[in-house]
C-alpha cells in the first residue's frame, strides 16, 4: 500500500476543524494518503473551524451536518455515510466518537474500523466520576473491542488504554502523531506582525494550545510572574479557548498587562515559536503534545510539564528538554530560568523531531490499514 492505488478509499472521522492538535494531525493523515493514491474522505460531524482552508489537495469533505452535541445525532449521520459510501477503512480520531466501530457493525457494511486514541483515557473519565463516567467507561471498552485496529499515538496513551479498557496491550499500535510535515519549516520562516519579535526586544516564553483546562495556562502565567522578577521577559500565550476571561482576569490580578499577550488563534504557530526564546507546555494531560513536537523541530528549546502522556517520551525523559511536575509553579519558573541560561542547540532538538515526521508515520499507518483490509 506504499504505492498509487486509487481503489483504496479511506475515511478519517472528527467532529470539526476548530484548530486542536488531533485535528491537524488528521490534516496531515488526509495529505499523506492522499499523496501515496488513495481516495480520502475528511468526515466532520459538523464542518466548521479554522482549518477548513487547509484542506489538502485531494481530500473530499464530507458535512454530516450533525446537532453539535447530540451524540445519537453523531451517529446515526455517520451510519448513513456508512452505508451510502462504504469506504474500505474508517479511521475515528475522538475518543467519544469512537463509537465507530459498534456503529460500523450495526450498519453491516464491510468497511473496516480503526481507532486513534489521543489522549489519556483515564484521566479523562476521572473527570466524569459516578454513574455517567462508569457507562461512558463501559461504552468505550465495547467499542474498542468492535474495532478491527487500534492505534495509540505514544506509548503512554497506549498502556493506559489498555489498563482501563482491559484490552491486551499487544493488540494496540503506537504510532507516534504525523508531526513534522515537509512544509513546516518552510512556514516557521514567515513573518510575524507582532512587535515583541522585532529585533532588540526582550525573549519571549511561548505556549501554544486551546484556552482550555487540560493546557493549564494559569500555572505558566504563575510561573512567568515569578520568573520576570528576576528577568527582563515577555509571555504569549497563542491560541483560543472557552478559557480566555479567566486567563485575561488572572493576568490583570498579578498585574501582568504589559508583559503577557493572548493574541488568539493562528494557523502558523511554527513561525511564533522559531521566533521564540523559549516554548513551555504546561499541560496537566495530553496524549502526544503536538506543539511540543513541533517547538523542536523547529529548534527553539523547551520546557514541559511531565504530564501523561507524551512528554518524557517526546524529550526522552529530560535528553532534550527540561521536565517538572504538573502544576508545580516554582518548578516551571526554574526549568525556564535554566533553559534561558543554556539552551539546547537547535539541530539536537531538530534531530530528535525526525522520529515524528509524517513519512515515518504514514507509513506505519499504511502497515495497519493492510493489517484491517486483510481481517
Amino acid at each position: 500500500m506504499t504505492t498509487k492505488n486509487t481503489n483504496t478509499s479511506v475515511s478519517l472521522f472528527v467532529h470539526s476543524l476548530h484548530g486542536g492538535g488531533a485535528e491537524r494531525v488528521m490534516l496531515n493523515l488526509a495529505q499523506g494518503f492522499a499523496e501515496k493514491g488513495l481516495k480520502v474522505d475528511l468526515v466532520l460531524t459538523k464542518a466548521v473551524g479554522a482549518y477548513l482552508t487547509k484542506i489538502p489537495p485531494g481530500v473530499r469533505v464530507v458535512d454530516l451536518g450533525a446537532k453539535k452535541l447530540v451524540f445519537m445525532s453523531k451517529l446515526l449521520a455517520l451510519r448513513r455515510y456508512l452505508r451510502q459510501e462504504q469506504p474500505k477503512v474508517l479511521i475515528s480520531a475522538v475518543d467519544h466518537i469512537n463509537a465507530a466501530g459498534w456503529v460500523q457493525r450495526l450498519t453491516g457494511v464491510p468497511t473496516k474500523v480503526i481507532v486513534s486514541v489521543h489522549n489519556t483515557l483515564s484521566v479523562k473519565l476521572g473527570n466524569q466520576p459516578g454513574v455517567l463516567g462508569k457507562l461512558k467507561l463501559q461504552l468505550l471498552q465495547l467499542c474498542y473491542r468492535q474495532a478491527d485496529g487500534i492505534v495509540a499515538v505514544s506509548r503512554g496513551v497506549a498502556e493506559d488504554l489498555a489498563r482501563v479498557t482491559k484490552l491486551p496491550l499487544r493488540d494496540i499500535r503506537v504510532i507516534y502523531n504525523p508531526v513534522v510535515m515537509p512544509n513546516l519549516l518552510e512556514k516557521a520562516q514567515e513573518p510575524v506582525d507582532h512587535p515583541w519579535f522585532a529585533p532588540g526586544e526582550p525573549p519571549v516564553i511561548l505556549g501554544v494550545g486551546r484556552l482550555a483546562t487540560p493546557k493549564d495556562f494559569p500555572t505558566l502565567i504563575r510561573a512567568f510572574n515569578i520568573l520576570r522578577q528576576h528577568h527582563n521577559v515577555r509571555l504569549m500565550i497563542v491560541g483560543e479557548g472557552e478559557n480566555r476571561s479567566e486567563l485575561e482576569a488572572l493576568v490583570r490580578e498579578l498585574n501582568l498587562e504589559s508583559e503577557v499577550a493572548l493574541p488568539g488563534f493562528t494557523d502558523n504557530p511554527y513561525a511564533y515559536m522559531a521566533k521564540a526564546a523559549v516554548f513551555v507546555l504546561s499541560s496537566a494531560w495530553e496524549g502526544l503534545p503536538t506543539v511540543l513536537i513541533e517547538a523542536i523541530a523547529v529548534g527553539t528549546p523547551v520546557v514541559s510539564t511531565n504530564c501523561p502522556s507524551g512528554p518524557m517520551e517526546i524529550l526522552e525523559d529530560g535528553k532534550y528538554g527540561r521536565l517538572v511536575p504538573v502544576g508545580d509553579v516554582e518548578a516551571l519558573a526554574n526549568a525556564i530560568q535554566a533553559t534561558l541560561s543554556n539552551p539546547i542547540a537547535p539541530e539536537i532538538l531538530q534531530q530528535r523531531a525526525r522520529a515524528f515526521s509524517a513519512e515515518r508515520a504514514i507509513e506505519q499507518y499504511l502497515e495497519v490499514l493492510q493489517v484491517a483490509l486483510k481481517m
